[in-house]
This record gives C-alpha cells, structure tokens and sequence, in this order.
C-alpha cells in the first residue's frame, strides 16, 4: 500500500499534515488526524510500512500488559509528564479497545501480557491500513526526510527532492536500533537536543570458554536475575554472542548502566535450606557432585556455574557454595550492538518540547521511540509508541483547529 509519487503537500487547499514515519506512532498520529477530516501524507523512507512493527509480531505481538495504572506506569521510571499524560489517557484498557475497533480479538496471558488471538501483527496492520485509506491518508514510500528549506520540509525521493508545507507535521522517525527496519537515527543531526542513544532491551557480549559449547542456545529457567535496583524472574538463554531474552531485557538498563549482574540460580530455595543439603550430602563429595546431586541442579545452570566462577577467579568450596548459588556474578563485556538492540534510550530530549510540540518549530509534534524514553519489553513499548502518536495528533489539532473535535 503506497505511492512513491504522492501527494504534493504545498499549496495544498484546505488543513494539510505529513506525518514522517509509519511505524504503530506515526500510523496512530495519521488514524487520529484523518478522523478529525485533516488531509493527511505518511511519508517513509522504506518501500512499505510497519516493517519494525511486523517483525515485533513475528513471535507473539506484545500489545499492551493488563496491570493497574501506577505500576504500568513505574515501568517507565523517572518518565516525563508529556508521557506519562499519554499513557493516562491511552494506556492497556485503551489499546485493547482499539485492537477491538479493528476486528482483531485480543487475550490475556498469564503474566497480565496482551495479544492479539491472531498473535501476529500482520492481520492488525492489513485492517489499520485499511482504515487509514477508506479515511483518505496517502502513503509516500521511499520518501527519506532530509530536513527544512525555507520553512518547508524536504525529502529525498525516487523523482528527485520534494518539498511538503503542511498545517501540521508529525515527527514520528523512530529510534537507533534495527536499521533495516528503517531506525536508523539520521534524523539526530536535524534536531537539537537530541540525548545520544544507547542500547535499551539489549543482549549483552559474554566471552564463553570452549567449555560451554554444549550449552549454548539453551535457556536457563527458573532463576532470579538483579542488577542495580531491578530484578527479573524472566527466562533468558546462552546464545553463542552471550546472553539474552526476556529476563535479562528486564535487567538490561541497570547493567548497560554499570550496575553489576547477578543470578540467583536456586531461588525457590533460601541460602540455609541450600546449606542443608549440602551437608546432608557429606564432606567427601566434589563441588560437582554437590552441584548435580545434592542439588539436582540441571546442567546447562551447572555450567553456566563452573563457566563464570572460572571467569570470575572465585574459590569455590561447600561453604561459599551457597552464597555463590544465590548471587553468582556474570562476567560479560557490555551491550552488544546497538543496531541489534530491541529498542533504545536517548532521542530527542523533552526538554526541546512544549508538551509534544518542538520548540522553534511551530505545528511540527514528535512522537514514538524518537523521544527520549525507555520501558522494558512486555506491552508498554508499543503502548506508548501509539499513546503518544495520538497525543502529538491531538496536540496538533488543538494548536491549529481552534478545539475541533475528534469524530
């Protein structure tokens, strides 16, 4: 679906918007404006739309967490109060409202996580874009916004550079990571105030001996995971490259902040009760025989023990076992790239905005991961990517409509 020609946005008769950007953002900003009658242009510089946005629904897409309002909220930190408005006004309950609108059932998992029954993102997306064209919204693919130029926006395109003078643009470029998706962060050296990105939701390097081979690509299960002030009862997995997952994403910003990593390998058991079973099993046995039967520990957690207390230079016996158990430090060697990052920190920073609208810019708004936030994965990513492409449009249209409202 698109047009790598388009519309011509200048000198457009009557209230126009560009919306730069057509990830789950700058597809809601669009869904919003085109409801309220704006004559709206999507313009992306990939040859389609939501790539990032179908490969999160490759495995299940994520929409929201069902949880109440404060805690949903404390997954965003020391949040700005532009986001943290959004997400009051269009958090879980809203998202799956609108997942409904578009004839797409959802269901809650076990752990409060959302999902379409359909579990892929694709059927949503035929059915979003669907509406956004019976709306009138046209799509300009392959358009790479290059800036302003006397006070017009600029795009490199298949026919040459175009220019577009809307009523209202929506900047909804996305962050640094998965480039080939199309967030690339170009557009930083379009903006000022633009907070440096850094790997959020992230793997990290783990230099693994020839000694782990056997495990790597296996998950480690039932364990307890802390770094700073965070913890995470989450599955994560040995990959060849290090470590990842679920589990250690929820971890990911204390460690790629400095704090140190920890597992606790037997967390359904207190340090006195490990204790116990160690000297049950008497003085004679190795650290192996007490890690694999006294213990019953299963083997890739076996390794993964002898692999880090080794890199580590620990002195294990039976009496640091059970400390080491419950707090064995992971030696890695920081985040891995952040191109392969699932989100990132930093983007333009909310003190460059009048609410969502940029300072300097008049009647241009920024929404998504280009701003300066982060959450762990489980829903609130894209709850707040699309929380906050509806309040850009909203912001818009309160700026430029005097109070038209919303059909």
């Amino acid at each position: 679906m698109g047009s790598e020609q388009g519309r011509d946005m200048t000198g457009t008769i009557g209230r126009t918007a560009v919306v730069i950007g057509a990830g789950p953002a700058g597809l809601m900003a669009a869904d919003v404006l085109s409801q309220a009658g704006i004559a709206v242009t999507v313009a992306d510089r990939m040859p389609s739309v939501g790539r990032k946005f179908l490969m999160a629904g490759k495995s299940g897409l994520n929409l929201t967490k069902a949880e109440g309002a404060a805690q949903f909220r404390d997954a965003f930190g020391t949040a700005s109060p532009a986001l943290t408005q959004a997400l009051a006004d269009f958090g879980p309950a809203e998202v799956i409202a609108w997942a409904q609108s578009l004839d797409q059932p959802v269901f809650t998992g076990s752990t409060g996580r959302v999902f379409p029954v359909a579990m892929k993102a694709s059927p949503l997306l035929r059915a979003w874009l669907a509406r956004l064209a019976s709306a009138g919204v046209t799509f300009n693919t392959r358009w790479t916004w290059t800036g302003w130029l006397d006070g017009a926006l600029t795009f490199d395109t298949p026919n040459g550079t175009q220019r577009a003078a809307p009523d209202i643009t929506i900047l909804a470029v996305g962050g640094g990571s998965w480039r080939r998706l199309g967030s690339d962060g170009a557009w930083t050296s379009l903006l000022d105030d633009v907070a440096p990105f850094a790997p959020a939701n992230c793997a990290f390097r783990v230099a693994w001996s020839t000694f782990m081979a056997p495990s790597l690509g296996q998950p480690v299960k039932a364990t307890r995971l802390s770094a700073g002030a965070l913890t995470s009862r989450g599955e994560w997995v040995l990959t060849r490259e290090g470590i990842e997952g679920g589990g250690i994403y929820e971890v990911s910003s204390a460690i790629r902040d400095g704090a140190a990593l920890t597992v606790d390998l037997m967390p359904d058991l207190s340090r006195d009760q490990i204790t116990a079973r160690i000297t049950a099993r008497g003085t004679k046995a190795t650290i192996g025989q007490l890690l694999k039967s006294a213990l019953r520990l299963p083997p890739v957690k076996v390794a993964l023990f002898q692999e880090m207390t080794r890199a580590a230079r620990l002195s294990v016996s039976p009496a640091t076992l059970p400390h080491l158990l419950k707090a064995l430090p992971i030696v890695h060697a920081g985040p891995a790239a952040l191109d392969s990052a699932i989100s990132t920190a930093g983007g333009l920073r909310f003190s460059a905005l009048d609410g969502l609208m940029i300072r300097g810019r008049p009647g241009t708004f920024a929404a998504g991961e280009m701003l300066d936030w982060e959450a762990p994965t489980g829903g609130y990513l894209l709850t707040a990517c699309l929380a906050t492409g509806r309040a850009a449009a909203l912001a818009a249209l309160a700026h430029h409509q005097g109070g038209l409202q919303t059909r």
